[in-house]
């Protein structure tokens, strides 16, 4: 109660102090939250903090009601308020003292609702959120492999402003956004949409200005306009000279200002980054940034962690892009639907190119799941998050393309003719970017978006390795096909614990799925579609393990991370070598296969650094190439205890491992 009180006290002292200046403040609401399920009343409520979610790896379908309480000074009295959820899991409803203020469905994107007329100044003010992650015919994503863990899952915002205002109502952004026309060295030209938010009579001033990332301003605006009970966009032009470009090697920012009155003394503000660079694809359907080809090496990001869920703070945000970009993957992949701004933020700053999925998807593990109605309600709440991903996304140079399906099988109603509106849609809100979808059926839904990324395990699920190099032929040799701008997904699962003396496929569905397995599919798979001119980018599935309830372990163990994203398998430590040539990698592979029941053994280690030395009980050991970055000693005799190292050429970087012989071990 203590703390719930000095909360309150901080609201009023924080928004009192905004009474004194003209712009915006906001507040935190985060702290001191009732929660409790629906089907068992308050008296059970517990307090929580917000990011909350009531699952934790394991997926509860539920309703539950958010409760808490705050005093509005009347010194605020004249002041507009707004609500803004950074996101909740899958649909909410919000009230303020009794009274609706409205309601929003969609698990992974940001809403804001005024609420003026619904508070009560000078005294205590009730806000309820009824939450549900039940599972609906009209609320996407209706078939993931992700778990919908329900909750308030992302911060809650109360916005402060005086009644001519840039709107934060506007697809749950901060009603700016920087169009961007025309990119090149020599200029960069479109216009930056403002969208006033007027109560008050009269011709209002909008301005804007640019600041360079040397400080100095390099465009300036104003223009009038009159009274907008509803947000009013008013366009900007904007022209610079020699722009300096954002790009993943010099990822660039300048600083966009718009206001709300005289410029200097305004009566609202937002700033926000952007970073010009034009998308496209060149004549050998290669990606391109400022007419540079990217060799695009992403990975696929679930929104799950271990002992979080979906709750991700910052510092969990943080640990996983480091741990991206320590492997060397320059793009990642936001699966069906947007992380928080947080991210891109950071990507916008270091360079890393991303793809947003909107959530039309259907399981890989489920192909008779429905993922697709072809109703009213299904293709409006389809719509509306696209609007909403889209706009919340536009500013943020390093967001690059817009998925608008992934793995949607043939089965049950046509969804071909709602994906072509989806791509118009996308196109005329911004024709910045580029489409792109992940497949794995043939056919006309391929040839709708700008890119197709094609999920693929051949080699691994049916036939052999050597029919990955028989496909990649096959689709630069189709007339039709080679006109598609392909992109390739793949992965395949393996759990470290799980250690076996032969490699073989693993059945579908099959609970024991040893790490060699993964390992060895991803070896093959960087040698023969990494270097392939056809494909303008590789996707790896998955960066992480998450939580799956459509899976025989409840896990998608398909990540070269493990699920508490700290354990890295093989697999990152191959990418390692392959993709980050700042930091060298010396690995000694299949390290956690430690007990053997034969004495001949091949080693295998990835190396960045050449050609390393193998030392074996202290006798050096000859080691070839077989594959990019991947040396092998074959025909290695091992004592019942062995001590294995490993050292570069000069001598800075080794590694080692202790193998024993186990004749007793059992094989599986």
């Amino acid at each position: 109660m203590k703390r719930f009180l000095t909360i309150i006290l901080l609201l009023i002292t924080t928004l009192a102090s905004g009474a004194e200046s003209p712009l915006r403040t906001t507040m935190s609401l985060d702290h001191d939250w009732q929660f409790y399920f629906a089907n068992e009343g308050i008296a059970s409520a517990e307090y929580v903090t917000l990011p909350h979610t009531w699952s934790d790896h394991e997926c509860r379908y539920a309703t539950a009601h958010y409760l808490r309480n705050f005093t509005m000074p009347a010194t605020m009295r004249g002041k507009r308020l707004f609500l803004r959820f950074g996101g909740v899991q899958s649909v909410a409803e919000v009230f303020i003292n009794g009274r609706y203020v409205g309601e929003h469905r969609g698990a992974y994107t940001t809403f804001t609702l005024e609420i003026t007329d619904k508070v009560r100044y000078g005294e205590s003010n009730t806000l309820m959120v009824v939450v549900s992650n039940n599972p609906r015919s009209d609320v996407l994503p209706i078939s993931t492999d992700q778990n919908l863990y329900g909750g308030i899952y992302r911060n809650v915002e109360l916005i402060a402003t005086n009644k001519n205002i840039i709107s934060p109502t506007v697809y749950g952004t901060d009603g700016l956004f920087v169009e961007q026309h025309e990119v090149s060295e020599e200029r960069a030209s479109g216009v930056v949409s403002v969208h006033l938010s007027a109560k008050e009579e009269g011709a209002h001033m909008v301005n804007m200005r640019i600041i360079a990332p040397d400080g100095y301003e390099v465009c300036r605006h104003s223009l009038k306009s009159g009274k907008a009970d509803k947000p009013l966009a008013v366009e900007l032009p904007y022209t610079i000279e020699y722009p300096d470009l954002w790009s993943p090697t010099k990822p660039t920012l300048y600083r966009v200002e718009a206001s709300i009155g005289n410029i200097d003394n305004p009566v609202d503000k937002i700033v926000v980054n952007v970073g010009f660079r034009k998308v496209s694809v060149d004549e050998n359907n290669h990606l391109c940034l400022n007419g540079k080809v990217q060799n695009v090496r992403g990975v696929n990001l679930a929104h799950d962690r271990y002992g979080v869920g979906v709750a991700l703070r910052s510092e969990h945000i943080d640990a996983d892009l480091d741990m991206i970009k320590d492997m060397g993957a320059n793009a990642l992949r936001s699966l069906s639907g947007p992380h928080d701004s947080y991210l891109y933020d950071r990507c916008d700053r270091e360079g890393v190119m991303v793809w947003v999925d909107m959530p039309l998807t259907c399981s890989l593990e489920n192909f008779n799941d429905i993922y697709y109605y072809p109703t009213a309600a299904f293709k409006e709440n389809a719509l509306e998050q696209l609007m909403e991903i889209v706009h919340q996304n536009y500013n943020h140079p390093s967001v690059v393309m817009w998925g608008l399906y992934s793995l949607v099988s043939g089965r049950g109603d046509d969804v071909i003719p709602f994906v072509r509106e989806l791509n118009s849609l996308v196109h005329k809100i911004d024709s910045s970017r580029l489409s792109v979808a992940c497949s794995n059926r043939d056919g006309e839904l391929n040839f709708i978006t700008d890119l197709i990324v094609l999920r693929q395990n051949v080699g691994w699920t049916k036939g052999s390795y050597d029919d990955v190099e028989v496909w990649c032929e096959q689709l630069s040799q189709n007339k039709k096909f080679s006109q598609l701008r392909y992109g390739v997904c793949y992965g395949e699962e393996g759990i470290a614990e799980h250690t076996v003396d032969e490699v073989r496929r693993t059945e579908h569905g099959a609970k024991y799925l040893p790490e060699r397995n993964q390992t060895i599919m991803h070896e093959r798979y960087s040698a023969l579609i990494g270097q392939n001119p056809i494909f303008w980018g590789m996707w790896l599935d998955n960066m992480f393990d998450h939580a799956s309830h459509y899976c025989n372990n409840r896990m998608r163990e398909s990540g070269v991370v493990a699920y508490d994203h700290q354990s890295r398998k093989d697999a990152y430590y191959l990418y390692r070598a392959l993709w980050n040539a700042a930091e060298p990698t010396l690995y000694i592979a299949e390290r956690k296969w430690q007990r053997r029941s034969d004495k001949v053994h091949s080693i295998k280690v990835y190396s960045s650094v050449g050609c390393p030395t193998l030392i074996v009980n202290g006798d050096s050991v000859a080691m070839y190439e077989s594959l990019p970055s991947v040396w092998r000693a074959d025909s290695v005799l091992l004592d019942d205890t062995t001590l294995v190292r490993v050292v570069d050429a000069s001598g800075k970087h080794r590694d080692s491992v202790r193998l024993i012989v186990d004749k007793l071990r059992v094989r599986r």
